[in-house]
């Protein structure tokens, strides 16, 4: 197979997609360098259809193989094994504009795999896979409506950043991933330091149209080593039956999408889809299979009920709820709702509800984090749950799924341009978002309630932090933005919108696009109504609880702060880190010490802090000449007696230093365990001590 290669500059990168020399069994391969960072993505597919299957089963995973950073993984098997948060996070990334890019009606299996052999510690893999995704999909013959475009936009100094480094991104106000097409954006993904609307929107443009070179490669590439496309025609829906469902169905549709309550209009659907179902099979009692026409009347029964929703708010009639186009649903916002925990808040808006908790830590209940590009601690998670009940429904309980890890990314990357930097407050911080229900934007719902949360704990966050999720109908020339989108008009409409931010910008910005991309005035829309819908949000979160509390929960620990020098560590680990391990078991506190000797010591009660910092000032205090010290006689010998008057530091009391007047005998004056009061004559070369007690009794007289 002749290997074909395609070469451009993509920002200060350069940037090879190649084919035809490695994975040559898979349908179709792409190998992407990016200034040595180096991603291969295969794809599959399988041309057998499956009738029964009445959805796309597309597979999308992103895999780092430790040895592209020269690594050996950490862990007990040293190997790769389950996915990491980064890897799940990228995967979603590379699936989301992918996705919409298939016909309906396609449902052939399909896998993608990126794999990355080699990295480049200034150049994130994520973009190098995307591309190399839609290159090789663009090749592979599958029906793709691509190729896609990805590029991440930075942004310092009132100047955009095309696929800026990791060191760029350090300084930057913005990270931000941009997907599309030829012609339009499908998905953004993106965190900023409350930058404005129009800054954001700058930047989705900007990607788009520096994009196109890499979209133009790629066609290059299809056009060059693509292979047959396959021979694959949508269904032919059976007009008749199409006919028979509008008939029965229409009328009743139309009326359970007047009941404002999600479940009662669920159940109203389900039931009237039932009825229908039963009827039809009355009216064809001869039909060969009946499973397939089941599945026929079910499919037309929701065509039908998307196009009725759709038209219904295009002719800017009032949506499923009652409300118009810009309405933000009830919001109700309550604080320490839980008595034991340090932080919590309760955020409902309609129907979707979400209690969330902050947890102060200290440094070692960081999250370890063995990335590819050398470990590293985080001391700010953001966790978030999703339960089947907040749905209504029964399913398994068990670990994080992809949309779990997703939305709580989402969250904690709206949440972090606000939080206090670990200078100021030296604590580790854990929210944990926890969804009751759920009807639309539940990861809106935990910014809102996380942002509450560490008011209540006493964390000093700059301001408030809100988040709106914003939703699409569009049909030819007519379109209608949606504020607020419900669960059903997430699911029937053609957009999912996020934005989360302050009084003073946007935080983070996620946006899915379920049709062949959005133009910039509906975008410039959607954030135009997403603005007012957060000051509303904004304004009733301030009325809740306006600044962080002065105190933390009496039940979260207690951190004080020292700093030490670096030679004087030693001293206070001790031999085997006896010298600690004694410390903390006496004080009841934990002590973490930085190399750079930063002292955090931790404990439920402040006392015992206070206690802990005492001692470790006297493990490393110099011993100064002219200086009274209260220390212990250790040892009583014929010339005199070793006091020790720090830790790790003793000196010679002298019988001449013991009293003014003549003494016989040491032991006649001291015994050993006795304290007694010294003042340091001289501290010699040698570090030698001499002490005196006779100058303290003295300066006393």
């Amino acid at each position: 197979m002749t290997i074909v290669k395609k070469t451009f500059r993509y920002g200060d990168h350069t940037v090879t997609l190649e084919t035809g020399g490695i994975a040559r069994q898979a349908t179709s391969a792409v190998w992407v360098n990016m200034d040595d960072t180096v991603v291969l993505v295969t794809v599959v597919g399988q041309e057998k259809e499956d009738v029964a299957r009445d959805f796309f089963p597309l597979t999308v995973n992103y895999q780092e193989r430790s040895y592209a950073a020269g690594r050996v993984p950490g862990g007990y098997f040293k190997r790769e094994g389950k996915p990491s948060e980064k890897e799940t996070l990228t995967s979603r990334l590379i699936d989301r504009p992918i996705r919409p890019l298939f016909p309906k009606g396609f449902n052939c299996e399909v896998q993608v795999i990126a794999t990355v052999l080699s990295l480049n510690p200034q150049v994130n893999p994520d973009i190098p896979a995307m591309l190399g995704a839609s290159a090789a999909l663009a090749i592979s013959g599958l029906p793709f409506m691509g190729p896609l475009g990805a590029a991440r936009v930075g942004y310092k100094n009132n100047n955009y950043l095309l696929n800026p480094t990791l060191a760029q991104l350090e300084t930057s106000q913005l990270d931000m991933v941009v997907a599309g097409t030829e012609h339009a954006v499908l998905m953004v993904e993106s965190e900023a330091k409350e930058l404005p609307e129009e800054g954001m929107l700058g930047a989705v443009m900007f990607a788009h149209q520096h994009m196109q070179v890499a979209i133009q490669n790629i066609i290059e590439l299809a056009r060059d080593a693509g292979k047959p496309a396959w021979e694959w025609e949508p269904p032919v829906e059976n007009e008749v039956i199409k006919k028979r469902v509008t008939e029965l169905a229409e009328a009743r549709i139309t009326a359970a999408y007047q009941i404002h309550e999600k479940k009662a209009r669920q159940q109203t659907l389900a039931e009237e889809r039932e009825s229908i179902i039963d009827q039809i099979l009355g009216e064809n009692p001869n039909i060969e299979d009946e499973l397939v026409l089941v599945d026929e009347v079910k499919h037309l029964f929701g065509q039908l009920e998307r196009k009725l929703v759709r038209e219904q708010i295009l002719q800017g009639l009032p949506r499923i709820d009652g409300r118009d186009t810009k309405t933000v649903r009830p919001i109700k916002a309550q604080i320490g709702i839980l008595p034991r925990t340090h932080g919590s808040a309760l955020f409902t808006r309609g129907e979707t509800q979400a209690i969330a908790v902050a947890t102060l830590g200290t440094e070692r209940d960081s999250q370890v984090i063995d990335a590819l590009q050398g470990e590293y601690k985080d001391t700010f998670m953001l966790h978030y749950n999703f339960p089947p009940f907040s749905v209504g429904e029964v399913g398994f309980v068990g670990s994080p799924k992809r949309r779990e890890i997703g939305h709580g990314h989402l969250a904690k990357r709206g949440i972090a341009a606000v939080l206090p930097a670990s200078s100021e407050f030296s604590y580790v911080i854990r929210l944990v978002s926890e969804i009751t229900e759920s009807n639309g934007s539940s990861s809106m719902a935990t910014v809102c309630g996380s942002s509450l949360a560490l008011m209540d704990a006493g964390i000093p966050i700059r301001t408030h932090v809100a988040g709106i999720a914003m939703g699409l109908v569009k049909e030819g020339e007519r379109f209608a933005v949606l504020t607020d989108i419900l669960g059903d008009e997430d699911h029937l409409g053609d957009m999912d919108f996020k934005v989360a931010g302050t009084i003073n910008g946007v935080t983070a910005l996620q946006m899915d696009i379920k049709i062949d991309g959005i133009t910039e005035a509906i975008m410039r829309t959607a954030l135009e109504q997403a603005h007012t819908a957060r000051v509303h949000i904004l304004n009733i979160m301030n009325e809740t609880i306006a600044q962080p509390r002065t105190e933390i929960s009496a039940y979260a620990p207690r951190i004080l702060s020292m700093r030490i020098p670096t030679d004087k560590i030693r001293d206070v680990i001790g031999k085997g880190g006896a010298t600690i391990r004694s410390l903390t078991e006496e004080t009841g506190t934990v002590v973490d010490i930085s190399d750079d000797g930063a002292v955090r010591v931790a404990a439920a009660d402040l006392a015992a802090c206070e206690e802990a910092i005492r001692r470790i000032e006297r493990l490393t205090a110099d011993v100064t000449i002219g200086s009274i010290y209260e220390g212990t006689v250790i040892k009583l010998m014929d010339f005199g007696a070793i006091v020790n008057i720090l830790p790790g530091k003793q000196g010679l009391v002298h019988i001449s230093q013991i009293a003014k007047e003549r003494i016989e005998k040491v032991s006649d004056r001291l015994a050993e365990g006795q304290v007694v009061r010294v003042k340091v004559l001289e501290v010699d070369r040698q570090g030698k001590i001499r002490l005196s007690m006779k100058e303290v009794e003295t300066l006393t007289s």
